[in-house]
């Protein structure tokens, strides 16, 4: 059987699909598994479930957990994202913060696994970045 050049790129394509697609699930997999392992997640629903009411909403993606609350006017978000074993909370830009822990880069805030087991340091960020959190800008 011979195959054309049109074939064999198609295969290309459906092999690099799977991969991506393999790739994908292993990000979402590594993300619930952080979020899960460092208790993030439950905090996150306590924060909407108590403080909110259960008014909040969360859009996840791949590995990035987007919370929001409010009306069009006041509409507000933390932003999580996982990479690799570390949990970043991104920020409203700022300059780089000189305080050691969490790790700050200027556009985020990082906590690596070996903090994770200090819950109270993570909840702690948690409800600074309720309090004060990042305001969206309007679509109108």
């Amino acid at each position: 059987m011979i195959t054309t050049n049109e074939e064999e790129k198609e295969v290309e394509r459906l092999l690099s699909d799977e991969e991506f697609e393999a790739r994908r699930r292993v990000v979402r997999e590594n993300a619930k598994h952080v979020l899960r392992e460092s208790g993030l997640a439950e905090m996150l629903r306590a924060i909407n479930k108590d403080q909110l009411k259960g008014r909040g909403k969360f859009e996840e993606y791949d590995s990035i957990v987007l919370f929001k609350w409010g009306t069009g006017y006041t509409r507000r978000h933390i932003w999580v994202e996982i990479s690799g074993n570390t949990i970043r909370f991104r920020l409203s830009p700022h300059r780089q913060c000189a305080a050691p822990v969490p790790e700050c880069d200027g556009e985020y805030h990082i906590f690596t696994s070996a903090m994770w087991p200090d819950r109270h340091l993570l909840y702690t960020e948690l409800q600074k970045y309720y309090a004060k959190p990042v305001a969206e800008s309007s679509d109108d």
